[in-house]
């Protein structure tokens, strides 16, 4: 099983009823398939960055799910034919949280080949001000 994250915007026409009604269907589509949810979260209406089809707000639902690659297939291919979509997005997460575990393994490999830094000096033992040269003309 792979993660994945998907985000599903709703066209704003629908009340907040509607909207949960038409969540649970892809819900039920995800668990039936045999995916684990991870996360489910709605996050509300909320402004859009520009209009999509002359539409400025969006009911917006996030789920991260383990599920198959053919789920996922399925119920994108599901949320494309709908009219109540307005726009929709699944990512792979599991590559992401793998390549982020390689860039910290790596960060600490180089950090164990870098000298140590030298201590700090304390602020009683730094001299107040620092003089400065005068020009001789």
């Amino acid at each position: 099983m792979r993660l994945y994250d998907i985000v599903v915007l709703l066209t704003p026409d629908l009340s907040e009823d509607e909207a949960g009604k038409v969540i649970g269907d892809y819900r039920k589509i995800l668990t039936d398939g045999g995916a684990e949810m991870v996360r489910d979260e709605t996050w509300g209406r909320r402004k859009l960055a520009y209009p999509i089809g002359r539409k400025r707000d969006a009911y917006y639902h996030h789920f991260q799910v383990n599920a198959q690659p053919p789920i996922i297939t399925e119920t994108e291919r599901r949320l494309k034919l709908s009219d109540q979509v307005l726009r929709h997005l699944a990512v792979r997460a599991d590559d992401e949280l793998k390549r982020a575990a390689k860039a910290a393994e790596r960060q600490k490999r180089k950090a164990a080949r870098r000298p140590p830094r030298p201590a700090p000096v304390p602020a009683e033992a730094a001299p107040a001000e620092i003089p400065i040269p005068e020009r001789s003309e």
